[in-house]
């Protein structure tokens, strides 16, 4: 059974095994930190690999395809700590944040992703 591109993403956001991609603005948009992702998701090969496509303009495409909205990165701050200081770290370290939004892709809301599946 393979799972679709937002179910991935879910999985991904949700696993501990990433330092990459999290929730940010309280579960509401995914936050990627774009060279860490390249190099940690997009990197892996064989039966590691998660994304057919390894670049980062397929996966860019795949957001945009599936509704994600680019956000601007401070706008606003994540309210909660472990949020606040991975974004921190991310910021410190001088790799770009990318932050996307989709009203179907919340964290307090893991039912929506099956509005993917009548697509």
């Amino acid at each position: 059974l393979s799972l679709c591109f937002p179910q991935k993403l879910w999985r991904m956001v949700e696993s501990d095994q990433f330092r990459s991609i999290w929730w940010s603005w309280g579960g509401k948009c995914v936050a990627i930190n774009e060279e860490l992702f390249k190099e940690e998701v997009l990197g892996r090969g064989g039966p590691l690999r998660v994304f057919v496509r390894q670049s980062m303009k397929s996966f860019l495409r795949q957001m945009n395809l599936y509704g994600f909205t680019k956000m601007q990165g401070d706008v606003e701050r994540s309210a909660s700590l472990p949020e606040f200081l991975a974004e921190e770290a991310a910021a410190s370290a001088h790799s770009k944040i990318l932050y996307y939004y989709n009203p179907l892709f919340n964290r307090e809301h893991p039912h929506l992703l099956e509005k993917y599946m009548e697509k």
